[in-house]
């Protein structure tokens, strides 16, 4: 997903058993009141005007953003942006963050009239989750390891018991509520337990800008070690000494650059680089072996891959080579099993392949097919046991799990998802163990967690997930739906609704998307859009070209100089719903998020008649302007994924739909634009800049509003009553705009 931002933290090392905290001021210096004196001429003419407009109803005027012009030229040709102020650092431009605030308060104001929607909205939806709950527990070694919630706290309690017994006493690893006192954003990246079961490391975020801190503690008293690191990315493993952790470091970009070496009790400037990628298009991740034996190191861009490894009982040797880096050659996962390592592949396989490199062979010159691909069925990833091997497979947008016993026995499909179901894969550590561990969830079906014994392919249910208040399943139906796109491609588009549906174009429809990086957007339980669909709203899912959903190919139909399709395939999806009857324009809905968002705004764009209103979370809208800074985040990487406009013919085709390029003297919907002002993936100044130039130069007097989390990143809230919040927000103005009340279907 699109977009980061570099944030600098202090190197202290927190007394035992408390974690540092960063002062609050020095993130959000205040305004003085008598700065504006002070301020350069320009910065005062880009202060945002807010007031009451005279009338009987004393409507709040929305912010103007100044327009300072400036002209940039790429490749001969001129575009003015006279909103780039807005980038300024907003640490040291009391204007940029003025202008967030008088936003902010213009959207509270104009959503006024909502406030008792949010709250009956945030009521029903908090009333549907259980408060005080506990995860399915997952035997790693000798714990059992699972999280519990408490009425009336924002975030988990990670905890274990041995599993030899089941009156053991309860171990608390991280209450991350304590860890989260006194910060507004809190987010726990990654935790592990070290091979002695005796400490664990963990990294945190408390910004948003996704620059953690990395924390050890001792699990038995609870004491936070003097091992304390900043600015790390969430890389992060153990070796089998339980005293040599692996972690990541990221460059200025915040581009995962570096894999470090640190031994407990040293200073982190002693600490040594393992593996450093110089090349800013490739990023680098870690992982560890399921026998436990080996850590890799991948250094993969959207076009490349290599792999290095090392033994895990012997962490101060040097990182070799196992895949080398070729041209047009990805490895998806690694992992490694009796003799043989195990790479996924898409080398001469566009969907991918399983090989096997003997680990005897220090050349690992000699592959050997384990897994063929397939022409229409992508091969997602797998799991390895000592005995069984589990593939995760997708094509003809469903999800299926096969499962190839090491013995003779016959291969067999665990799972076989209908077409508007599907299943998350679950953490299955235990190398020596036959249970395999899967959620299936569908539109009506909350996640169930379901065991399956290996040897006999018999599934268990250990959890469905409550459902509080008087949800009933019989209620509502889901369905798929195609369309066909201009090019003669079959889009699906899932759907669900309270029951019973007449199809005569009346029924309010919200239609989402995502197609991007082949991440596909699989038919899913939420208890949130319960409260839509009570309220009569169809809720669907268009699943476009960007994603994996059909395959590899969909993905490669959605991007670079193919990347209009996505927006193309959502157009044609939403003329196919109103065509047929679900809805009908003036009934329209739409949303997305980040590189979704970018998809709302080219739409928005190409069809403004064809949608009523519209929500973008974190849009990446500002695409020329990004694509060509390397110094943002994720630019350098992406050049492989959107095309690099510094050269032909890729800035003329990213000119073609970049939302913010494209703002037009037209009528657009009522428009909800969200932005979080750590945002290290989509800079705020995106959103921002959008929003000022739609103000500018839209035709109609639809809502146009942005809201920005002043103290959050790409995900919003970290706390899970305050994601709820936001929410209600976003779904009263929807229901506002689309002119239902708060009353349910009967």
């Amino acid at each position: 997903m699109p977009r980061r931002r570099h944030r600098v933290a202090r190197s202290v090392h927190p007394p035992a058993g408390r974690l540092p905290s960063r002062p609050r001021a020095a993130r959000f210096p205040l305004v003085p009141v008598f700065l504006p004196v002070f301020l350069p001429v320009f910065l005062l003419a880009a202060m945002p005007r807010v007031g009451r407009a005279q009338g009987a109803d004393s409507a709040l005027i929305p912010p103007t953003a100044t327009m300072i012009p400036r002209v940039d030229t790429t490749l001969g040709d001129e575009r003015l942006d006279s909103y780039a102020w807005l980038r300024d650092d907003h640490r040291a431009n009391p204007a940029v963050l003025a202008y967030l605030e008088a936003e902010n308060r213009y959207a509270t104001a104009a959503l006024r009239r909502t406030e008792g929607l949010q709250r009956q909205l945030f009521d029903e939806m908090k009333a549907r989750t259980r408060q005080t709950d506990l995860s399915v527990p997952l035997q790693d070694g000798r714990y059992l390891y699972y999280s519990r919630t408490v009425d009336g706290q924002q975030y988990p309690i990670r905890c274990r018991r041995k599993a030899s017994s089941p009156d053991a006493p309860e171990e608390i690893l991280l209450d991350e509520n304590l860890v989260a006192a006194g910060h507004a954003y809190a987010r726990v990246g990654v935790t592990r337990v070290s091979p002695d079961d005796r400490l664990l490391a963990f990294t945190l975020d408390t910004s948003g800008a996704e620059r953690y801190l990395l924390v050890v503690k001792e699990i038995g008293t609870g004491r936070f070690l003097a091992d304390t690191i900043h600015r790390v990315n969430t890389a992060l493993e153990w070796a089998a000494d339980s005293r040599t952790l692996f972690y990541g470091t990221s460059d200025s970009a915040n581009r995962p650059s570096a894999i470090v070496r640190h031994r407990l009790g040293t200073p982190a400037a002693a600490d040594s680089v393992v593996v450093a990628e110089p090349d800013v298009q490739f990023t680098l991740r870690l992982s560890k072996s399921k026998d436990r034996r080996f850590l890799f190191v991948t250094s993969t861009s959207y076009g490349a891959s290599d792999v290095r490894y090392l033994a895990a009982d012997h962490p101060m040797a040097a990182a070799r080579p196992l895949v080398a880096r070729r041209d047009g050659v990805r490895v998806a996962q690694v992992d490694h099993r009796g003799h043989d390592f195990l790479v996924l592949t898409d080398d001469g396989a566009p969907n991918f392949r399983l090989e096997t490199l003997a680990d005897a062979d220090p050349t690992h010159a000699l592959p050997h097919d384990l897994v063929v691909a397939q022409d229409s069925v992508l091969l997602e990833g797998f799991d390895v046991f000592r005995d069984y091997l589990v593939l995760y497979e997708r094509g003809h947008a469903r999800h299926t799990i096969h499962v190839v016993p090491t013995a003779r026995a016959a291969p067999y499909d665990v799972a076989v998802s209908d077409s508007i179901s599907t299943f998350m894969r679950g953490a299955n550590p235990g190398y020596d163990g036959t249970t395999l561990r899967y959620t299936y969830t569908s539109f009506t079906t909350p996640p169930t967690v379901i065991d399956v014994d290996l040897p006999t392919g018999r599934g268990t249910v250990r959890k469905v997930t409550e459902v509080l208040g008087d949800y009933d399943a019989s209620r509502y139906r889901s369905e798929r739906t195609w369309a066909t796109a201009a090019d003669g491609a079959h889009v699906p588009i899932s759907l669900v609704y309270r029951a019973p549906l007449v199809r005569d174009g009346t029924r309010p429809l919200l239609l989402t998307a995502y197609g991007a990086y082949g991440i596909s957007t699989d038919p899913t339980f939420n208890p949130a859009i319960v409260s839509l669909l009570d309220r009569g709203v169809i809720v669907a899912i268009a699943h476009v070209r960007g994603g994996q959903e059909m395959g590899r190919a969909w993905y490669e139909q959605g991007r670079l100089l193919h990347k209009r399709n996505t927006f193309t395939d959502f157009i044609d999806a939403a003329e196919h719903l109103v065509a047929d009857r679900y809805t009908s324009a003036d009934r329209l809905a739409i949303r997305g998020a980040s590189a979704g968002g970018l998809l709302i705004g080219a739409v928005l764009n190409m069809r403004p008649d064809l949608f009523h209103a519209a929500v973008a979370d974190v849009p990446f809208v500002d695409v020329i302007n990004t694509m060509s800074d390397p110094s943002i985040p994720l630019t350098t990487e992406e050049w492989l994924q959107w095309g690099d406009p510094r050269v032909e013919p890729y800035y003329s085709y990213m000119k073609s739909y970049s939302p913010y390029d494209n703002v037009d003297r037209k009528k657009y919907p009522a428009l909800l634009v969200t932005a979080g002002l750590n945002d290290p993936r989509v800079g705020y100044w995106e959103p921002a800049k959008w929003v000022a130039r739609l103000r500018a130069s839209k035709t109609d007097d639809h809502l146009l509003l942005l809201r920005t989390n002043m103290g959050a990143g790409h995900g919003g809230a970290s706390g899970r009553y305050d994601a709820l919040h936001e929410q209600a927000i976003r779904y009263a103005f929807l229901l506002d705009q689309l002119g239902l009340s708060s009353a349910t279907m009967p």
